[in-house]
């Protein structure tokens, strides 16, 4: 039987299936034994918790691969077992939905900290990622459901993974604390804009205490979603009773906060801690008939770090870049980032946020050097500093995708021009990191002298980035100036392509 999970959605609001550890747990699992290894080697016990929530009604139920990823399997040894241990545990998954229900993978953060409040890096993490998601989707699952994300940098890899590797639709949901953010002090909003940028069907919340602590989350997600919104609610915030854990909330106040949660724009939902088949019954039950919340088409132009964002449109004050990390005509900036340092990189970031600067550029452009490690090294060092978003200023391929790599939020690149290399290159990049990207009026002619043939250029690079599939609230066009001094009666075409190009192309300048 064939699912169309994209008509569903169009149709009515989706049901995701529940906890899967506790009732492991309830059917025989110690506490502390691996639940992957547990599920793989009692199919029978797993093959039936995923059949009652197929009964309940659940459209999607997530395979028992949260913590397959090599990190967590090498605490119990199994670091070599990957793709036989996913593979399994989605097939047992697809035979348990008997053609009823969609199967996610289900994908949980590593247990490690990114660089540079840990020492994990990029690479580590993108590698980990890419080996499950490609087993998951070699055994068979449907889509891809990250889960249970405390950390928008390690959400962003794995998303970067997923797409980048697999063609399955991605869910992923953020968790958050009783204060409305992250443990790393990221904001609902904050973390959308990151989520977001790269493009998955879905975005939300799972975990995170109670559907109390979840609702005003996910009204503040839905208000400026693109994307469809998801929500797997704990069954309350847990207490500890007779020794045991439990979660208070029945199945009919999680039926109630399901029709909350359509209100705020929902349409997917699920349970997560303590929910069971009774609970995913009763929510399922409450938004029968409902018709689906319709995605708002919100065209927001957007950078974030990892705790602060910047939203670009005319009912915001107008964002300045602080310029000042450049290595051009500063001697002692210059030998800093030769001798890879980073000391007056990172007073520089401090001094200009401290002063004001919602975003500042990155330029390690030292002749003779490898910009692409420099890059790296202050990328990492301005984050341990100061947490506003950036813009990764090179021509150097490399050193951009370092910066890309290693900026944890949506940054912008500065820049690309219209000539074909520089699209062919940069654009991809943009693409795959979920960066905005600056397009200059220039190609392999140089600048036009009139307003029509800057306006052709932008159009090219617009049209380039639509084909390369960057959405074009993304795209920000530099009409640049020619020298005043020498050619003044050039000047007013720059108002004029401003004009044009706001007019026949519709992007930010």
């Amino acid at each position: 039987m064939f699912i169309d999970l994209w008509a569903l959605l169009k149709t009515r609001i989706v049901i995701l299936d529940g906890a899967v550890g506790t009732m492991l747990q309830n059917s025989g699992m110690d506490p502390g034994q691996c639940p992957e290894w547990f599920g793989v080697n009692h199919p029978g016990i797993l093959s039936d918790i995923h059949y009652q929530y197929v009964q309940a009604g659940a459209d999607i139920i997530q395979s028992n691969t949260f913590g397959a990823n090599r990190i967590k399997l090498a605490e119990h040894g199994l670091a070599d077992r990957v793709e036989e241990i996913n593979g399994e545990l989605v097939r047992i998954a697809a035979r348990a939905a008997r053609g009823k229900a969609l199967v996610a993978a289900s994908i949980g953060p590593t247990g490690k900290i990114l660089a540079p409040i840990g020492d994990s890096s990029f690479e580590e993490m993108y590698q980990v990622f890419s080996e499950q998601v490609m087993a998951c989707e070699k055994a068979g699952a449907d889509l891809i459901s990250i889960e249970t994300m405390t950390d928008i940098g390690e959400m962003r890899i794995a998303l970067i993974a997923a797409k980048h590797h697999t063609r399955l639709p991605v869910i992923a949901h953020m968790s958050f604390d009783n204060n409305g953010r992250t443990i790393m002090g990221t904001s609902p909003l904050t973390a959308l804009i990151t989520m977001e940028s790269l493009q998955p069907l879905a975005v939300g919340a799972n975990c995170s205490g109670g559907s109390r602590e979840l609702l005003p989350i996910i009204k503040e997600m839905s208000q400026y979603s693109q994307a469809y919104i998801s929500v797997e609610p704990n069954a309350g915030l847990p207490l500890i009773k007779d020794g045991r854990t439990v979660y208070p909330d029945s199945p009919e106040e999680m039926a109630e906060y399901a029709l909350r949660f359509k209100e705020a724009g929902v349409n997917i939902i699920g349970g997560c801690c303590g929910s069971t088949p009774e609970h995913i019954k009763a929510m399922a039950n409450a938004v029968r008939g409902l018709k689906p919340n319709r995605r708002p088409k919100v065209k927001m132009l957007a950078l974030a770090s990892r705790g602060k964002h910047i939203i670009i449109n005319h009912d915001y004050p107008l964002p300045f870049i602080g310029e000042r990390i450049n290595p051009t005509a500063r001697k002692k900036l210059a030998q800093d980032i030769i001798e890879g340092k980073m000391y007056r990189v990172i007073e520089e970031a401090k001094k200009q946020v401290n002063e004001g600067a919602p975003i500042l550029d990155v330029n390690m452009g030292v002749p003779g050097i490898d910009e692409a490690l420099a890059m790296k090294k202050a990328v990492i060092g301005i984050q341990s500093a100061v947490d506003v978003p950036i813009s990764i200023d090179s021509t150097n391929i490399a050193a951009i995708e370092e910066g890309l790599k290693n900026f944890v939020g949506k940054p912008l690149i500065n820049s690309t021009s219209g000539e074909e290399k520089q699209l062919d290159r940069i654009l991809p990049l943009a693409k795959k990191y979920g960066a905005a990207v600056l397009g200059l009026c220039l190609d392999e002619t140089g600048i036009p002298d009139r307003a029509e043939g800057r306006l052709e250029i932008a159009a090219r690079i617009w049209k380039r980035a639509r084909d390369c599939g960057i959405n074009e609230e993304n795209i920000l066009i530099d009409c640049l100036v020619k020298t005043a001094g020498a050619e003044q009666p050039l000047v007013m075409e720059t108002i004029k392509a401003l004009k044009l190009i706001k007019k026949e192309l519709g992007v930010a300048t």
